[in-house]
């Protein structure tokens, strides 16, 4: 499912409401989520008309009203920008204690790698591309160390072996010959 999407704002009786609009492919109507949190998303059909989807809205503008009128907007926009600021700082940490361990565990293995990116992945901890890029999450950084470098040596082993074969885990096992129990435990946290 392709889709593109846009931060607008409405007003809705002096109040203004910041969403999401998305052009889908595949979508057949047009819909309207709101979240706890007060923002909402407008989903769209590609070839829906876009003076139709206003008027949607504005159909929809005292109901959504009522949805988010007791929700602080600027208490949300400051709790935003706070854990921004603590987001980025953990990034930062994140990327050189990686980098680190990555040049640590390396020493052995001697593989090439070219980018290392620290991202804010929702699935996995990390991963490996067919092209040697090296992709953490950067809540690695909240693991216990030997998990961390249980994952670090996961993604390095694959610029070797990019599967799950026994050559793999051998290689694995080389720097971490508990991997199995720290894989187990890795598990149990998602």
């Amino acid at each position: 499912m392709v889709s593109s999407k846009q931060k607008k704002k409405i007003n809705i009786n002096g109040k203004d409401i910041e969403y999401v609009f998305k052009r889908t492919k595949g979508s057949k109507s047009v819909r309207l989520a709101i979240y706890p949190d007060g923002h909402f998303v407008v989903t769209s059909p590609k070839w829906y008309p876009l003076y139709a989807i206003n008027k949607f809205i504005e159909e929809k503008a005292q109901w959504i009203f009522e949805k988010v009128k007791d929700v602080d907007f600027d208490l949300l926009s400051k709790k935003k920008e706070a854990e921004s600021a603590d987001y980025k700082k953990t990034v930062r940490l994140a990327r050189a204690v990686i980098k680190s361990r990555l040049e640590f565990f390396n020493r052995h293995y001697n593989f090439l790698y070219k980018r290392v990116a620290i991202k804010n992945q929702k699935t996995c901890w990390g991963s490996c591309s067919q092209n040697a890029n090296l992709n953490f999450n950067y809540k690695i950084i909240n693991l216990p160390e030997e998990m961390r470098d249980y994952v670090i040596v996961h993604e390095l082993c694959h610029l070797q072996e990019l599967n799950h074969s026994k050559k793999f885990w051998n290689l694995v096992a080389e720097a971490v010959p508990n991997y199995r129990t720290l894989r187990r435990k890795l598990k149990e946290i998602k």
